[in-house]
């Protein structure tokens, strides 16, 4: 067996049996981290998904041991001191002025080439730096001999291995994302950091096999009572005031044709608007996940972007294009020489030289602009918007959808509209409304957009859908499925801001008879008066007629424009029910913005496929965001990303506190916390609400594995209201249902 000598000390190259005992090693030590999506598309994850195997209760322990300690040994201190400087270097997106060499081998090919220049970690020890030069290039076997190295016995690889994961886990998270989720993920990426971690901890900390003794010590003393006390606690309470607002849920005699109807996304956020659009007049809305059952990224020819809009889930199937008109080709010039103004502005910014000239050619300007933000940012955003105008006028796009084959077309529109029970009494007008926020200078910003679309505004699939419902060959294709749709309905799409509660509709109206144009003009209106109402009542639920509405406009609007705003929009915070039904069992209900809505008739769905749907996919995303907001609430700084005022974004994918700390991969105190300690979230677990026969639903959790663990292990609660004998139930954790009386 070949041997490195590193001090007193050796390194053996490692048997192929041990080659293949740590590849199961690594693949277990993985299993224990969840992924964490960068800045550019934040999607809700639930931080310690990885003991989803676990009864809930137990896990809360577990979790405690491997990421709320406070305390770690000295050596693995350094160790990650040492590790977050190369990791941010290696993983910079941009950010940096100059690129990490060597990125091209690999995390671990690149640092161990490099560190032997790092006399921080070698101390110029003459042995240690020629024991970097010695090691070997794979790291599988490169670990299997590092763990030989800290005198790692076999039987504890797999959780010493987890240890230098979860002792950073937010850069273990990253690189679990970029390992499964990102485009062109590999899993080898898992085994280089892995390498690289141990690499270092060879070389600063060679007693490192005591972070095991640490490790049970900590499991030992974990004592989670008092916090699953109090979550529990909160559920009880929660569900008590939400069942006794059902009473017997007995469903209308007959429903009048609404002169509109509005599909929102599922988002806790549209609930409170939904029920004051309907308030408006004889409006009704529905409920349905964001993408609007569109696989699709969307792409845009002039700014070059291309995106995933569809939930984590799915990989998009086609690409939807979102084209400018012609008649607004110069309008497309104009931009295309305002992005260049823009790219060459930042890379004078951030050169070496150049920065210095720019500050004595525009500093005076930028610092007047400075202060016109801070003290007026809603007259400082008329002034830019009014401004980039006259420089660059925004341009008109059409939706593309030709890449999207007929057939798909019928497919996708017959299911969005079997999902939500929208299969007959079309109105004459239907709106496809999807979300997204608007504010600024916001590291967080898209945490606050809709997740169903991967972290990014709903409109772009709401156009898309619009403009497959107004396809005539979709809708024969449709009337073959006993879908018919009127052939004077007509369908739009909008989108829902979610700061300001405006809501734009995407519409030409010349494409509308009179009829329709007059249902448009109404509807309008009655979305402005439903802004007002939101607006109150999110502004601390103010009563409508005393309500100053001019001055909390303002307000609103300058939350939306304000750079030094720390918290624009609540986002999903109070989030505790998902609920599936149809809308009459919510609509006299105040369910406080804190409850999604999925639209479902069960008398429809006559195998169960579309309640199956609901419950695998946006009520898994559901628990994901509630996971996310419970975690982030309990511990900010170990779940959360700590405060904004002392976060600072690195590598363009995440934040760290102050200028060197793990990579932050939750949502920051101020998304969850009124002030610095009172809570405004209530950490609780989802509570899932289904109207359907509870024998339905026992026979879809029987299927779905991912169900069964969901519900069986506590990390959801299931309540059914079930129509055939008007009683509430709910589901145990041996899957099996007790009344509630």
């Amino acid at each position: 067996m070949q041997k490195h000598d590193f001090g007193d000390e050796t390194l053996e190259l490692p048997l192929i049996d041990d080659c293949a005992t740590v590849e199961s090693a690594v693949e277990k030590s993985w299993s224990k981290i969840a992924p964490f999506w960068p800045l550019k598309n934040l999607i809700a994850v639930n931080p310690i998904a990885g003991f989803e195997d676990l009864p809930f209760k137990e896990a809360l322990v577990q979790a405690k041991a491997y990421f709320q300690q406070t305390e770690m040994p000295a050596g693995m201190q350094e160790v990650n001191r040492q590790s977050i400087k190369w990791l941010q270097a290696f993983f910079d997106e941009g950010q940096a002025t100059i690129k990490m060499p060597l990125k091209n081998t690999g995390l671990f090919k690149s640092t161990l080439s490099l560190i032997r220049f790092d006399s921080q970690i070698h101390q110029n020890d003459e042995h240690k730096i020629n024991w970097i030069k010695q090691q070997p290039n794979e790291p599988e076997v490169f670990i299997a001999s590092a763990l030989s190295y800290l005198k790692i016995e076999q039987h504890y690889w797999d959780l010493f291995l987890s240890l230098m994961l979860t002792t950073l886990p937010g850069w273990a998270a990253h690189i679990q994302y970029k390992a499964n989720w990102a485009a062109g993920s590999s899993s080898a990426e898992q085994s280089e950091y892995l390498a690289f971690r141990l690499a270092l901890t060879c070389m600063i900390w060679p007693g490192a096999k005591e972070l095991i003794t640490w490790h049970k010590n900590a499991l030992n003393s974990a004592n989670q009572e008092n916090t699953y006390n109090d979550i529990f606690s909160a559920e009880l309470s929660y569900q008590y005031k939400l069942l006794k607002q059902f009473g017997d849920y007995a469903p209308p005699q007959e429903q009048k044709k609404p002169d509109a109807q509005m599909v929102f996304c599922i988002d806790v956020r549209s609930e409170p608007f939904r029920r004051a659009i309907e308030a408006q007049g004889n409006y009704a809305t529905y409920g349905f996940a964001g993408f609007f059952g569109l696989p699709v990224s969307i792409s845009n020819p002039v700014t070059h972007e291309s995106y995933a809009s569809c939930p984590v889930l799915l990989k998009p199937a086609y690409d939807v294009a979102q084209k400018p008109d012609e008649a607004n080709q110069s309008n497309v010039h104009k931009h295309n020489r305002l992005t260049l103004l823009k790219k060459l502005y930042q890379s004078l910014k951030y050169t070496f030289i150049t920065p210095f000239n720019l500050v004595e050619t525009v500093g005076s300007t930028t610092g007047l602009w400075m202060f016109a933000r801070t003290l007026a940012p809603r007259a400082a955003d008329a002034m830019q918007a009014g401004l980039k105008k006259t420089i660059a006028p925004d341009f008109h796009t059409k939706t593309d959808i030709r890449n999207i084959p007929l057939s798909q077309q019928i497919g996708i529109s017959a299911n969005a509209l079997k999902m939500i029970g929208l299969t007959e009494n079309f109105s004459p007008l239907i709106i496809f409304c999807g979300h997204g926020s608007a504010t600024v200078n916001n590291t967080f910003s898209t945490a606050l957009d809709c997740g169903a679309c991967g972290g990014r505004h709903g409109g772009p699939n709401a156009r898309a859908l619009a403009e497959i419902l107004n396809n005539k060959a979709v809708r024969f294709g449709l009337s073959e499925q006993g879908i018919n749709i009127p052939e004077e309905t007509f369908f739009a799409a909008a989108e829902h801001n979610t700061t300001t509660d405006d809501v734009e509709i995407y519409i030409y109206e010349k494409d509308l008879s009179p009829v329709l144009s007059e249902h448009l003009n109404k509807l309008k209106e009655a979305l402005k008066g439903a802004q007002i109402s939101a607006v109150q009542y999110r502004g601390g639920q103010i009563p409508a007629e005393t309500a100053n509405w001019s001055n909390l406009r303002k307000s609103v609007a300058r939350r939306s424009k304000d750079w030094a705003e720390v918290r624009p929009e609540w986002g999903l915070a109070g989030n505790a029910s998902f609920i599936i039904g149809p809308r009459w069992l919510t609509e006299n209900i105040n369910l406080e913005g804190r409850s999604f809505l999925h639209s479902y008739e069960w008398q429809t769905d006559y195998n169960g496929s579309l309640l199956t749907s609901i419950l695998t996919a946006p009520m898994v995303v559901g628990q994901w965001i509630n996971a996310q907001y419970l975690f982030s609430t309990l511990d900010n700084v170990a779940f959360g990303a700590g405060s904004k005022i002392t976060n600072n974004i690195t590598g363009k994918i995440g934040v760290m506190q102050g200028n060197a700390s793990d990579l932050m991969h939750g949502l920051p105190l101020q998304s969850v916390y009124a002030t610095d300690t009172t809570p405004y979230h209530t950490a609780l677990r989802l509570t899932v609400v289904v109207y359907a026969p509870k024998e339905a639903i026992s026979g879809i959790i029987a299927q779905q594995p991912i169900l069964q663990k969901l519900f069986g292990n506590g990390w959801l609660h299931m309540i059914c209201l079930d129509p055939t004998d008007h009683k509430k139930y709910q589901l145990v954790r041996d899957l099996g249902w007790t009344q509630i009386n």
